[in-house]
């Protein structure tokens, strides 16, 4: 199955390169000198990684197949995606696709609805909870979240006070 590593950003500079916004944890397995990474949409690659550097706190990538600004530019938006087969689980990592559609239960047995999606953020992840028609969103740390249990297909949540609405109950 494929999963994204990294959606292509804005351009940076004149010379093609791109700042990426990542989807894993451990860029440096993913993105590298000489990596070849599939896109989604998939005409717009593969993508030979040419050079990678960090630029205040950003990723910038550039790549073979894109030489200015401009080209730069069309790929704004574009899925880097890699075989899950290719390479080995990271632990305690999930992605949207494996989570989506679990149940959502707190500590003490209350239902929370299912998982619909999953929102890769810079801090930490959010979850993104179907709960009586409304999006909650549920950091994905440890203290708010402290099991994911895969063959039941459950997340339990110990969620703060307020994160699920009273009123929606």
């Amino acid at each position: 199955m494929d999963v994204v590593v990294a959606v292509i950003g804005p351009a940076h500079a004149l010379k093609g390169e791109v700042s990426l916004d990542l989807r894993t944890d451990v860029p440096e397995e993913r993105i590298f000198p000489g990596a070849e990474l599939r896109t989604e949409p998939a005409d717009k690659g593969p993508l030979n990684v040419k050079t990678v550097r960090i630029h205040k706190g950003r990723l910038l990538v550039g790549f073979e197949q894109v030489a200015d600004r401009t080209a730069a530019e069309a790929m704004r938006g574009v899925k880097l995606v890699v075989d899950s087969d290719d390479f080995d689980d990271e632990d305690d990592a999930w992605y949207a696709h494996e989570l989506e559609g679990m149940r959502v239960q707190t500590v003490s047995g209350e239902d929370r609805g299912t998982v619909r999606d999953l929102v890769y953020g810079v801090g930490h992840d959010l979850l993104v909870v179907d709960w009586n028609g409304q999006d909650v969103l549920v950091p994905f740390v440890e203290e708010i979240v402290p099991e994911v249990d895969e063959e039941a297909r459950l997340i339990v949540v110990d969620p703060p006070g307020g994160l699920f609405s009273e009123e929606e109950e």
